[in-house]
């Protein structure tokens, strides 16, 4: 008998569910719990899998169980045939019914304060039925656990630099500059004109130095000739960011595209302020040779129309 006759009439989808399981739980009790079925049951698929294989799986220690090398490739192959599966299962409930689905997306919190509504509600608006879950992730921190084990279809945020996810693709979307802005109410909202060197007395609230947006921005108060100002709120929260700035006495620095979207929000102005051209790069990163799901293909494509409006 030979591999695809043993891979093709001995191994079974439910075999491959168990491997997972193991392997997640870390032990055959509590696999057999997660699963509804008796310990001996999961045991028993186990080892007839390594006989069918050849390898050995898992390595049993008195703590429970660890994948082999051999174990690891095939939990990659299984995590891979049940992706594949969900991917067309989720293509067809679409042939089915092209008006509904689920989709889930990572980004950081300055994409829900900036992009992520924007484009939510373009997609939500020509296909209601669809379910979109957000969840929280990080590109810029290098935060692709959750692309990588299919728990989310697509991330979206700020690229990383340098990139060397060699199994990642990304898609720039946008590469928008970063403006000062002042409350809808303050005395700066109401000037035609402000340079950085007339707010730096003011009351700012910024990231922390020592975080990436931070050290970006030093770097801006840096190539206009200028010292950093006196940070009064150090913070990485953009709702407190703008929440403070909305109250017309602090003054701060965003990404073009959340200026824009939280400005009749809370109540922000966009300072007609000279900022050196430092680019903050937004992008979508999926899996490579992973096609997207059709919703995924959806969020893409309106993601792209928000971007162009931003760009023009």
């Amino acid at each position: 008998m030979d591999w695809s006759d043993r891979i093709g009439r001995r191994i079974r989808l439910r075999d491959l569910h168990v491997v997972l399981a193991v392997a997640e739980a870390g032990s055959m009790a509590k696999a057999s719990q997660k699963l509804a079925i008796s310990h001996p049951v999961v045991s028993k698929t186990i080892s007839d899998l390594e006989h069918t294989l050849g390898v050995k799986l898992f390595d049993r220690t008195s703590q429970g169980v660890e994948l082999t090398a051999y174990g690891q490739a095939l939990l990659k192959c299984g995590v891979n045939v049940f992706d594949d599966m969900r991917q067309g299962l989720r293509q067809i409930e679409f042939l089915t019914d092209p008006t509904s689905g689920d989709l889930a997306v990572g980004c950081p919190e300055i994409m829900n304060a900036g992009i992520m509504p924007a484009i939510s509600a373009r997609l939500l608006r020509q296909h209601p039925g669809v379910r979109l879950q957000v969840v929280h992730a990080d590109m810029a921190l290098l935060q692709f656990n959750l692309l990588r084990e299919r728990k989310v279809e697509l991330l979206i945020g700020r690229m990383p630099d340098p990139f060397v996810e060699d199994d990642l693709v990304s898609e720039p979307l946008l590469q928008e500059p970063f403006v000062a802005v002042a409350g809808a109410s303050s005395q700066w909202a109401r000037r035609r004109r402000v340079e950085l060197a007339d707010l730096m007395g003011e009351s700012w609230v910024l990231p922390p130095h020592d975080s990436t947006p931070g050290s970006i921005i030093s770097g801006l108060f840096a190539a206009s000739g200028l010292k950093s100002p006196r940070v009064a709120v150090a913070t990485l929260s953009v709702q407190l960011t703008t929440t403070l700035i909305a109250t017309g006495n602090f003054v701060g620095i965003l990404p073009n595209s959340v200026a824009r979207f939280s400005a009749g929000r809370v109540g922000l102005k966009i300072l007609q302020t000279t900022i050196p051209a430092t680019r903050y790069s937004i992008a979508i990163l999926t899996v490579k040779n992973r096609t997207p799901g059709p919703f995924a293909k959806l969020f893409i494509e309106h993601a792209r129309a928000v971007a162009k409006s931003l760009s023009i």
